[in-house]
């Protein structure tokens, strides 16, 4: 579904990111991950090996434009075209309003929403110079119903949509297409390490009776990106099994 494309996935090295990279990779995409740190990608290059698939990696900081701009410029001169770019770095937080400090609040949007901002601002003239390519974001569930803890994450995830849908209608004269994926629970590690008890009410708020698994989600993108969605931009698709309601 991906030959021929070059497709780059931040936070790319584990858990959703991960699953991305190798579903991309099965569909033909050469694709290229991006992680926080060298040992990290480096771990994960060296598992997808194992598996046959052999993929690129860096890790800049994505809130430097200057680092940023010097990677895209080094994938576009090795593949000659960079024509999807998955969003998917991010982090999270459980913490109540009053034990969240303001640098704990700045982080949380620095990663989940100026990155998203700078790293799609360096990779757009190489897709209006193609006059195509794909913008996918990682939005969640939290950003329709809210959570009871921890409220930079669902800020920062509200924060994604508007950009999302923004970003679509400003783009949508080049043949770019921007969409984004809302997980829901998600058979992750972190959702793994939860004991029985705090798992079975989570599954029994979900009318489809099931977390979510990683590749549920990554389906969602490998849809998104290929052509079967040309005719869809400024979608937020929700990948929950209902457990918005």
């Amino acid at each position: 579904m991906l030959e021929d494309k070059v497709a780059i996935i931040t936070g790319g090295t584990r858990g959703i990111g991960l699953e991305i990279v190798r579903l991309f990779k099965k569909n033909k995409a050469e694709v290229v991950l991006f992680g926080s740190k060298k040992e990290t990608v480096d771990n994960a290059i060296d598992a997808l090996k194992k598996e046959g698939l052999i993929v690129r990696g860096y890790y800049p900081n994505l809130n430097n434009p200057n680092e940023v701009e010097q990677v895209m410029k080094e994938i576009n001169d090795k593949y000659g075209h960079i024509d999807i770019l998955v969003n998917n770095a991010g982090v999270s937080s459980h913490k109540k309003i009053e034990d969240t400090t303001y640098e704990d609040f700045t982080n949380i949007i620095n990663i989940n929403v100026n990155a998203i901002f700078n790293v799609s601002k360096s990779v757009i003239p190489y897709m209006k110079k193609r006059n195509s390519g794909v913008i996918l974001n990682t939005s969640s569930m939290v950003s329709i119903t809210g959570q009871p803890s921890g409220i930079g994450y669902p800020t920062s995830k509200t924060a994604v949509n508007g950009f999302t849908l923004s970003l679509a209608r400003e783009l949508a004269p080049f043949n770019i297409r921007v969409n984004a994926v809302a997980p829901g629970i998600i058979d992750t590690d972190m959702v793994s390490n939860l004991s029985k008890e705090m798992i079975e009410p989570l599954i029994k708020t979900i009318p489809l009776g099931r977390i979510g698994k990683t590749l549920d989600i990554a389906n969602a993108f490998l849809f998104l990106a290929s052509d079967m969605a040309s005719y869809i931009t400024g979608v937020i698709l929700s990948v929950d099994g209902l457990a918005r309601n």
